[in-house]
């Protein structure tokens, strides 16, 4: 099994909106892919000192390597470019693959 881990920083002027969204249309939109299996959201309880903003990270569950790559070629751009283009200048985001051991 594979874990796609998407962690994301939100300003705290977008944060209310965003976890909305990410709950009631991205992450939705995400799992109706079929890619996934299962998703769990956390929000990231530590801060470094100065740190702006919230953090979460969502990780989906995907069977295998291949399809995660199918997703990411077939989905994840469109997916990406929504969120971008929604929260653009507001977050910053990176991913992570993990391998259940």
């Amino acid at each position: 099994m594979i874990v796609y881990s998407v962690t994301v920083n939100i300003d705290d002027s977008s944060h209310t909106d965003w976890l909305a969204w990410m709950k009631n249309k991205h992450i939705p939109d995400v799992m109706a892919t079929g890619f996934f299996t299962e998703y769990r959201m956390l929000k990231v309880i530590s801060r470094n000192e100065g740190e702006e903003g919230m953090s979460y990270n969502i990780q989906y569950t995907c069977p295998n390597m291949a399809d995660l790559h199918q997703y990411q070629i077939k989905h994840a751009p469109a997916l990406q470019k929504e969120h971008s283009d929604r929260y653009d200048g507001k977050f910053a985001a990176f991913r992570t693959i993990l391998e259940f051991a």
